[in-house]
């Protein structure tokens, strides 16, 4: 965590968790929502701060105008990005991203709402985080993107249009780890049959390589060629992989390491009887904000 100082501070200090937690929701990455907090940072300092009523207001804008900048120039970078583009994880269970005592709040930070959020609109995605994960009125949400209450209404209305078109079902954790223990036993062994019956229809497989280490550049999409494309991978390296169960963005998933090194996060998702969905991060620079993370808190056993 970036370390603050001179004056100032003690406002920029306080409200560093809803900030960095607005620009991640934001951004889909932790690498960036630092980045965007230093430079939120830097201008604080500028501020003349008798003229400012409210720091959080003021920092709260700040930074959501940052990101929305921020979005508009990231839109060109990931259209030419190699294979699909996946969010950074983040290990959640120490609070990093802000309180997720309830299920609107672990939603918020999801990967799977992060990867569908990357489909939105930069306004609508501003307008959606403010108003979802941090409670903000249409009027306050108004005030800090610059639009009149009628827009934010409107703004944040298209949104959850589209983020509700692919609502999860939620599973109990137990559930969910019996559900993949079997699903990666079945892979590892090669057992393509029972690893199909353990599939949706429609099941899809997203891995971000990034162009920087081997991951298939395009979603593998549909039963057979998913169940065939798993059991080959991991026939070939799983046993090279020493995997953990962890909280990542709020939900179970799988860390795994390679020769001591982070080398990938699964996130498996699951209505409770068939697997839906599977997103693989495994370009290193995604993984490096979780790694330090890890280097600080340590992990559970193998999985």
């Amino acid at each position: 965590m970036t370390v603050y100082a001179d004056s100032g501070l003690a406002d920029f200090q306080s409200l560093r968790p809803r900030l960095f937690g607005i620009a991640y929701r934001m951004l889909g990455s932790a690498t960036d929502a630092e980045d965007t907090l230093q430079d939120a940072w830097l201008r604080w300092q500028t501020v003349d701060r008798s003229t400012v009523r409210s720091p959080e207001a003021f920092l709260v804008r700040m930074v959501t105008n940052l990101c929305l900048t921020a979005l508009n120039s990231a839109r060109a970078r990931r259209e030419v990005y190699v294979g699909p583009w996946l969010p950074e994880p983040v290990l959640t269970a120490d609070g990093e991203l802000g309180p997720l005592d309830d299920a609107v709040q672990r939603e918020s930070v999801s990967f799977a709402l992060l990867t569908l959020l990357e489909r939105l609109p930069p306004a609508e995605r501003a307008a959606y985080v403010l108003r979802e994960a941090f409670g903000y009125s249409p009027r306050e949400v108004a005030e800090l993107i610059d639009t009149s209450e009628a827009n934010a209404r409107q703004l944040h209305s298209r949104a959850r249009r589209h983020v509700a078109r692919d609502e999860r079902r939620t599973v109990d954790p137990q559930t969910w780890a019996d559900l993949v223990q079997r699903f990666f036993s079945a892979a590892r062994e090669g057992d393509v049959e029972s690893l199909e019956a353990m599939l949706a229809a429609e099941v899809v497989s997203a891995a971000d390589g990034g162009g920087v280490v081997p991951a298939a550049r395009r979603v593998v999409e549909g039963r057979e060629k998913v169940a065939r494309y798993l059991a080959g991978l991991l026939t070939k390296f799983w046993d090279d992989f020493d995997s953990a169960l962890m909280e990542v963005n709020g939900e179970p998933a799988i860390v795994s390491h390679r020769n001591g090194a982070l080398a990938s996060v699964w996130f498996v998702e699951t209505d409770g009887t068939a697997v839906s969905g599977l997103r693989l991060v495994l370009n290193p620079e995604k993984l490096a904000y979780l790694d330090r993370q890890l280097s600080r808190t340590g992990g559970p056993s193998g999985l």
